[in-house]
């Protein structure tokens, strides 16, 4: 691994390897499903598109909660960022992760793009965007407030915020 990706030898798991991927095709996959509703014309590319994009970060998402879950025990942070962080950031994350497998289920019968209760559906995908933001603020916090990512300077750092 270190000569191909000489930086991953810092991480203290390959768990941020994973989490920007389905955050980048959720978002995608959001927006193309808006400007697929929202267009008539030509919208059939973007649904298939959109739909895609939602497959891609539905498996993205299993490979980042998979991770995710694997490396929490041994994420070197004091427990007051367990408790005040993580914690948040684990719940947010499981819950987003639960809609998008909703939400893929529900495209994935209604190929590419429900008709029926589509703006339920596009609520839904709102609201995954809305859980990744707030989860992925906890996990930035814990990344670049107390280090839970690398090996920069002393473990663990308390909580002070």
């Amino acid at each position: 691994m270190n000569r191909f990706l000489p930086g991953a030898s810092h991480l203290q798991n390959l768990h941020p390897l994973f989490v920007h991927f389905p955050i980048a095709f959720l978002y995608g996959a959001g927006l193309l499903y808006l400007l697929a509703s929202i267009k008539t014309r030509a919208s059939e590319p973007l649904k298939w598109s959109a739909f895609w994009m939602l497959m891609l970060g539905a498996i993205g998402v299993a490979a980042s909660v998979a991770t995710g879950l694997y490396a929490e025990p041994g994420v070197m942070v004091a427990q007051s960022v367990r408790d005040q962080l993580l914690k948040h950031h684990k719940h947010l994350m499981l819950t987003a992760s639960a809609v998008t497998g909703v939400v893929t289920i529900w495209a994935l019968a209604a190929r590419p793009m429900p008709s029926r209760g589509r703006y339920v559906f596009l609520a839904a995908l709102l609201a995954v965007m809305v859980l990744i933001a707030a989860g992925a603020d906890f996990g930035g916090r814990m990344v670049y407030d107390y280090n839970a990512g690398g090996a920069a300077c002393p473990q663990p750092i308390e909580c002070s915020k």
